[in-house]
């Protein structure tokens, strides 16, 4: 991998990992339409540790209530009807999926699941499902002509049945196409909760998973020594800063806005990908690493 490409890499892993459009997908699309290796399912985890850094820093006040009450719920019974040491177990609680499911389906995630085709093909169908959900919660929002607007659920509603939830949803985004936070907002738009409720959550619920991941593969490339570190810590950083910048326009985004343009976005994408393999312009395989 050339620095210019870890930078481009670094650049999309960045722009896509917060926004309902997958950044497993641009990055896979991004080597394939340039005729680059895939930089693979290492190289995607150990770059969303500097987007994931991104989301400790933009919500370092809210993860700092909730770690300082968790530690104190452990010993303080009191503190255990507290809503931040309540997220503190929701988030845990929500991981649990994402990791079994990571860990059982990994040959699939660096195998079969990264064919263009798969990617493609949940590019349209979860865009078609964001595409629902999002009506369906402005139409909530915005009631109609023989019905009041409908309260949307907050983070203080959540429990473990909708966090379990949450975190299946969050499961689905090991598929490249799905997206993590596409997946997860919209999961969490089904069930009634405001958009920025259902994105905090979302971004909250990351974290332990994409941290847990990054450093796994981590380990695995020190010990298998499959991954040009160089470009690779490159492409972190670029990741970082460009993704600290999304993130606080994407908060800004959803408390007014629409998912309806990446929506579009998605299935003109799947779209296109489809017909140019259909057409042989590109290979289901374009690009893949040999390892």
């Amino acid at each position: 991998m050339s620095w210019f490409e870890s930078l481009i890499l670094g650049l999309v892993q960045g722009l896509t990992e917060f926004l309902p459009v997958s950044s497993s997908a641009h990055l896979r699309l991004t080597a394939a339409f340039f005729d680059w290796e895939d930089p693979g399912a290492a190289f995607t985890a150990i770059t969303q540790i500097g987007t994931e850094a991104a989301v400790l820093i933009y919500f370092r006040k809210d993860i700092g209530r909730i770690i300082s009450a968790w530690f104190r719920s452990l010993t303080n019974k009191a503190m255990r009807s507290d809503h931040d040491a309540q997220m503190g177990w929701l988030v845990i609680v929500g991981s649990i999926p994402i990791g079994v499911l990571g860990v059982t389906l990994k040959d699939q995630i660096e195998g079969p699941f990264r064919d263009l085709r798969i990617t493609a093909t949940m590019l349209i169908v979860v865009g078609v499902i964001i595409g629902i959900a999002d009506r369906m919660a402005a139409r909530d929002e915005s009631g109609g002509k023989h019905r009041a607007p409908t309260q949307r659920k907050s983070l203080e509603d959540l429990g473990v049945r909708d966090g379990l939830i949450f975190g299946l949803c969050q499961a689905c985004a090991l598929i490249p196409g799905v997206s993590r936070s596409g997946a997860t907002i919209s999961g969490g738009l089904f069930m009634g909760y405001r958009r920025e409720a259902a994105a905090r959550y979302s971004f909250l619920l990351a974290i332990p998973a994409v941290l847990a991941s990054g450093l796994f593969e981590t380990k695995d490339a020190l010990e298998g020594g499959h991954v040009e570190w160089g470009p690779t810590i490159f492409a972190t950083i670029v990741a970082f800063v460009v993704g600290y910048a999304v993130i606080a326009w994407f908060m800004k985004f959803i408390s007014t806005k629409s998912f309806m343009p990446f929506v579009w976005y998605r299935i003109a994408l799947g779209i296109l990908v489809i017909v140019l393999v259909s057409v042989g312009a590109l290979s289901p395989h374009a690009a893949e690493s040999a390892g």
